[in-house]
């Protein structure tokens, strides 16, 4: 369970990792995620809280560090009406859930959820409602439980290995 962010229509990778930071490493640019939009998020998010957007977040450019920062946060869970295809990418393969649901905009600041992705499921325990999401598929779920894209490679081929 964990607290709302919720953020609008078309935030992009900019705001999430900027520019003028990528230079440095994730620490760094984690330190400066939403600040843009958002000044206090990245001292003010605690681990478990959930990152609410409405459409088309994470457009702009593929850099991965905006999942990363985000993820390096503790964000738990990503939530949206609709993401950039290459941000949804790349959150999953940092292990980052991401939630495609069209009553996103029911979310509040501050409200308290529990994201389900495996059920596609998301239970708002501040107003007793359960929305509806999309699920994510299982072999992109099972690749974010194992902690992202190389972590779910590496226990594969470690797999492979002992079979031989």
């Amino acid at each position: 369970m964990g607290k709302a962010w919720v953020f609008g229509d078309d935030v992009d990778t900019d705001a999430l990792a900027p520019g003028k930071y990528m230079k440095y490493g994730v620490e760094e640019i984690a330190k400066h995620c939403l600040e843009a939009i958002e000044p206090a998020f990245a001292a003010s998010v605690r681990p478990g809280d959930v990152v609410v957007g409405g459409r088309n977040f994470g457009l702009g450019s593929s850099r991965e560090q905006a999942a990363a920062a985000l993820r390096h946060l503790g964000v738990a869970a990503l939530v949206a009406e609709s993401f950039a295809g290459l941000f949804y990418r790349n959150a999953l393969n940092l292990g980052l859930p991401a939630l495609a649901c069209a009553e996103a905009k029911r979310i509040r600041p501050g409200h308290e959820l529990v994201v389900d992705p495996a059920a596609g499921r998301i239970e708002n325990r501040t107003t007793g409602e359960t929305l509806a999401c999309e699920p994510v598929p299982g072999f992109l779920l099972e690749l974010v439980l194992d902690g992202g894209l190389l972590p779910h490679l590496e226990k594969k081929l470690a797999r492979r290995k002992d079979a031989t």
